[in-house]
């Protein structure tokens, strides 16, 4: 059985971001199939920031264009992005309610596809996903998913009363204060990014009942600082990057076009590229 790829970083890494989401992987591999990858140096901030955290100069919104990276060849599923991603933006502890998740992806021999994602990541993945017999395995790799950011986005057309929005540096915001709780948004999403408020939970708005979704955690992008989920990432599987700095490294890995974007068909254009995809959408 010949592997492709693999998503492994040394040893003392693997134990710092905890070893549940490296063994569900190894799990589902034969011996010897496994190879080692590095992590590179950790991905600096998007603008520089003083001793507070916040930038030397105001923002402007309109000097950026935000976009994501995530290296699938780099992810462990150690599920610590999804744990300060909801710490930081006060997403409701229940797993139903993701403003980051991650998924396990398994290609078995006759070319189907098993994904699982228990608790949306949170605290890693079992060694062998219900269901699937390791010997049947051709190829194992986590998926971070997260918020889209559609240049095209389905949701912003379906508001009916513009409560969603994207900003002129290319994020999808919702006002809340606007926000009805409708769904139509939740629905129109074709990548399941969306989630209503329960009620008896806050949103970081303080505000049940409305639409909460990943924004790219920009109250910290527009102080210069990174995404709580990238910050925190032991092999900087995620990465956010300014297409308008074509020096940029996300830039430059989306103009070689060495990435692809999930479910290109639907003319979304997602500001969310993937390296390491090519088998489910290259």
């Amino acid at each position: 059985m010949t592997i492709s790829r693999r998503r492994f970083i040394e040893s003392g890494l693997a134990v710092c971001a905890g070893l549940v989401g490296s063994q569900a992987v190894a799990a589902l591999l034969p011996s010897g199939g496994v190879g080692t990858a590095v992590a590179g140096d950790a991905t600096p901030s998007p603008a520089s920031t003083d001793a507070t955290g916040g930038t030397s100069a105001p923002y402007d919104p309109n000097a950026h264009s935000w976009a994501f990276l995530v290296d699938t060849t780099r992810c462990i599923g150690c599920g610590n992005c999804v744990k300060a991603c909801k710490r930081e933006n006060h997403v409701p502890e229940k797993p139903p309610y993701n403003r980051t998740w991650v998924e396990l992806h398994v290609v078995e021999d006759d070319g189907s596809l098993v994904i699982t994602s228990p608790d949306g990541g949170i605290e890693g993945f079992p060694p062998v996903p219900v269901g699937v017999e390791p010997q049947d395995v051709s190829l194992a790799y986590f998926v971070p998913r997260l918020c889209m950011q559609c240049q095209n986005a389905p949701c912003t057309s379906v508001c009916p009363v513009s409560a969603t929005y994207t900003t002129p540096d290319g994020v999808i915001l919702v006002d809340q204060d606007r926000c009805i709780g409708c769904g139509y948004c939740v629905v129109a999403c074709p990548y399941g990014a969306r989630y209503i408020v329960p009620s008896g939970e806050s949103s970081p708005m303080g505000i049940p009942g409305v639409v909460d979704k990943c924004t790219f955690c920009y109250h910290r992008v527009t102080r210069g600082m990174r995404p709580a989920c990238v910050e925190v990432c032991p092999v900087q599987a995620r990465q956010i990057g300014d297409l308008d700095d074509p020096a940029d490294p996300v830039t430059v890995a989306i103009k070689e076009k060495r990435t692809v974007v999930l479910k290109p068909e639907l003319g979304t254009k997602p500001r969310v590229h993937y390296v390491g995809l090519e088998s489910e959408v290259g």
